[in-house]
């Protein structure tokens, strides 16, 4: 059987974390890998699974969230910054964007340097609605995130962002040998 979590770190799941340890054509490296990319996965589902359930209560989904806290947070944004800030399709984040509009909570505002571009922008029931949450959110956040330190936090944060970078530099490198 694969590596497991110890059950004092277990994620309710007794699915291996990777393959054989003893499989020969899987080498440490590999084996290294696979587990952190499933306790990651893992971990992301978990702490997920708090953040929609806390937004749903306000009749919104996490990606509704994501672009509500984002005009929040950085202002009116070209629909391209929003897309690309909460990593979602394009015509993903027209979907998102036409059903906050629907609710009244953002709305569409014209770009004078490009009449093709379009602004996002939070109406006031929109600002009111993250001022009153987003603290909730925070919290419940804060909470979740408890099983590390705050420098535990902050370590696992930049070695993610670290590991993020060389990932997307590598599929930079593969998509262009393509």
């Amino acid at each position: 059987m694969g590596t497991r979590i110890g059950r004092k770190h277990s994620m309710a799941s007794d699915a291996p974390l990777s393959p054989d340890a003893h499989d020969p054509h899987v080498d440490a490296a590999s084996l290294a890998a696979l587990r952190l990319w499933v306790i990651m996965s893992r971990a992301h589902a978990a702490i997920a699974a708090h953040a929609s359930a806390d937004v749903a209560r306000h009749g919104l989904t996490l990606a509704e969230f994501a672009i509500l806290e984002a005009l929040y947070h950085r202002g009116p944004m070209l629909l391209g910054e929003v897309q690309r800030r909460i990593l979602v399709s394009s015509g993903g984040i027209t979907f998102l964007v036409d059903r906050l509009t629907a609710k009244g909570l953002v709305e569409r505002r014209t770009c004078e340097a490009d009449r093709r571009a379009r602004y996002a922008a939070l109406t006031p029931a929109g600002t009111e609605l993250v001022a009153r949450i987003f603290p909730q959110h925070a919290a419940m956040l804060t909470q979740v995130m408890q099983g590390l330190t705050v420098d535990e936090q902050s370590t696992a944060a930049d070695q993610l962002r670290t590991l993020g970078l060389h990932a997307a530099n590598e599929h930079h490198k593969v998509s262009s040998a393509v």
